[in-house]
């Protein structure tokens, strides 16, 4: 009833494609044989979205001039690479072994979940955290670029960064966990900023929320139960703080990515507009909210996106691209 209101007449598209087959994404592991993973999978007939996307979107050079580079901020999280099967193609990739390095070779994910990695920017010797971390696939992903110099790796669920754990020993050297310096810990994301401030050049903040898909298909401990009721709506309130935690710990000029796998504007665009007013009169920090069309631009080939977002970008399910949903905005602490 709800998103009905919210989306109108493309609500029934979306609700077919929730209750439908989800496609996945393989984030290939950059510590594995990744070019001979790369060509396995090239030979399912799957493709690299995201160097595909970047290598045809360059700006092509007028009058035989240079073509004038894109601005800084616009720029992708480097060396991730995500296979995906083209539109409409519903093949299911095998499932991820272990390669002749020791480590996996790919980790099967939402391909959508990768856009809030790939939308933060991560450039070569970025102190980063990842606030709501587990189960872990986003910090893999930000390990795969090489850029962080430290990783936070934050869950308050100690069950749910025991996952964590386990995927960063399947995927990532020992040497590699020890020199990126990766930390894993379980306290109160809220408190972070408190605890930490000022510190991060880059924060992921993937907050916990109404997981719209899983709970459409998971009735164990679901969200949407009348016994949980109450937690759902205070699941608001606690993002903001989340968010609003994330920012404090980011540097003045760093950036932060919030993001959620909901498609309700209240846990959404409701949550970054809130924390921005909280922030400028709690703290008087400014936070400037970073247009993400040429983005949205990039990666619509792969993706259906909504087209109505006030601020930041939302993959909506789509029966021919059954991804998402995954909404994420960037963000950049001014002051």
């Amino acid at each position: 009833m709800t998103y009905s209101v919210q989306f109108g007449d493309i609500w029934p598209s979306i609700r077919v494609s929730l209750l439908s087959e989800q496609k996945y994404g393989a984030l290939v592991n950059n510590f594995a044989a990744w070019d001979c993973v790369s060509a396995e999978l090239e030979q399912l007939s799957a493709r690299d979205f995201v160097n595909e996307a970047i290598v045809h979107r360059e700006p092509e050079p007028e009058n035989g001039q240079t073509a004038a580079p894109p601005p800084a901020s616009w720029a992708c999280s480097p060396n991730l690479r995500c296979f995906t099967f083209a539109r409409g193609d519903v093949s299911r990739f095998p499932p991820a072994r272990l390669g002749s390095l020791g480590v996996m070779d790919y980790y099967l994910m939402d391909a959508a979940s990768l856009l809030p990695v790939l939308a933060l920017g991560l450039q070569p010797g970025d102190t980063v955290l990842d606030l709501c971390a587990a189960p872990g696939g986003k910090t893999l992903a930000l390990l795969q670029t090489g850029c962080c110099r430290n990783l936070a790796a934050n869950d308050l669920s100690t069950s749910r960064t025991g996952r964590l754990q386990k995927i960063l020993h399947s995927y990532v050297p020992q040497d590699v966990r020890d020199r990126n310096r990766v930390r894993v810990t379980s306290w109160d994301g809220r408190k972070w900023g408190e605890l930490e401030g000022d510190i991060y050049d880059r924060v992921l903040v993937d907050v916990p929320c109404t997981t719209d898909r899983h709970s459409l298909h998971e009735e164990e401990n679901n969200i949407f139960q009348r016994s949980r009721k109450k937690e759902r709506q205070m699941l608001p309130m606690l993002q903001v703080q989340l968010l609003a935690a994330g920012l404090l710990a980011t540097k003045p000029g760093g950036h932060v990515v919030y993001s959620t796998c909901s498609l309700s504007h209240l846990q959404n665009e409701y949550v970054v507009q809130g924390t921005i007013e909280l922030l400028a009169n709690q703290y008087g920090i400014k936070v400037h909210v970073e247009d993400l069309t040429h983005f949205r631009k990039l990666f619509m080939d792969t993706f259906s996106f909504f087209p109505s977002c006030q601020v930041g970008e939302l993959v909506i399910p789509n029966l021919m691209a059954n991804f998402g949903p995954m909404y994420f905005c960037k963000m950049c602490r001014m002051t």
